[in-house]
């Protein structure tokens, strides 16, 4: 079974081998340079952010989500990222992150959620919009940090 609750310093560790795995696969994630905890503390610390992780009964994580305020959106609107273990995907486990998600969002006074996805990355496409984010714009030609270049797509929900 799964479990959601609020992340905090001590989950860093296993979030950051969660997210390096798949940074290493590649062909989902914009981060292109592995993590380490001193970047998830730094995250986790900044103004309004909040995280949320998913675990199973043994404790292990299985997934993780944060939103953020970010300066390139609105003010009622926060910034979200989901990652899940490569091999846990399709089981329901962002969909389990996006409930706690939400209602963290709408109690801290957000309206909306905005997600910027690779647009090569379909099953992260397809993720957000199941739910509810619509597209609002596709970013063409963007640079990741290693220099490739891809498109990517600007999505937002109403939370309320």
């Amino acid at each position: 079974m799964i479990h959601i609750r609020r992340a905090g310093p001590l989950d860093a560790a296993p979030m950051v081998a969660l997210l390096n795995a798949i940074i290493a696969k590649g062909g989902t994630t914009a981060y292109q340079t592995p993590w380490n905890k001193s970047d998830a503390h730094e995250r986790m610390q900044r103004p309004n952010a909040v995280w949320h992780l998913a675990e199973d009964d043994q404790g292990a994580v299985k997934g993780f989500q944060w939103f953020e305020p970010h300066p390139e959106i609105p003010a009622d609107s926060a910034s979200i990222a989901t990652f899940v273990e490569i091999s846990a995907t399709g089981l329901g486990i962002g969909s389990k992150l996006f409930v706690a998600t939400r209602a963290a969002a709408l109690a801290m006074g957000y309206r909306h959620m905005d997600a910027v996805i690779r647009a090569d990355n379909a099953g992260g496409l397809a993720y957000y919009q199941s739910r509810g984010f619509e597209t609002i714009q596709l970013l063409p030609d963007m640079a990741l940090s290693d220099g490739t270049r891809v498109d990517k797509v600007w999505t937002r929900v109403q939370l309320d």
